[in-house]
């Protein structure tokens, strides 16, 4: 894994996307601090399925409600 700062990283983007792309992860460091990672990208093998979080989620049934002292607020009101 080869660490290089902000500088050189802009310096020498295309380069160390083409090394990602071969494999290899790159950290960004600014002042010596890792900021971010390169890493080769990867597309999801699977195709996303519609539905799957059907069942899963509950919403609560005064979800859309709005407290009357936030309606207030909203309209300018002092409360």
């Amino acid at each position: 894994m080869k660490t290089t700062n902000i500088h050189e990283a802009k310096t020498h983007l295309s380069r160390l996307v083409e090394r990602a792309a071969q494999g290899e992860e790159i950290i960004i460091a600014k002042a010596g601090k890792p900021m971010a990672k390169l890493v080769p990208y990867r597309p999801s093998k699977e195709p996303r399925q519609p539905g799957a979080w059907r069942g899963k989620v509950k919403m609560s049934d005064d979800f859309d409600e709005i407290p009357e002292e936030f309606e207030a607020l909203l309209r300018g009101e002092s409360i």
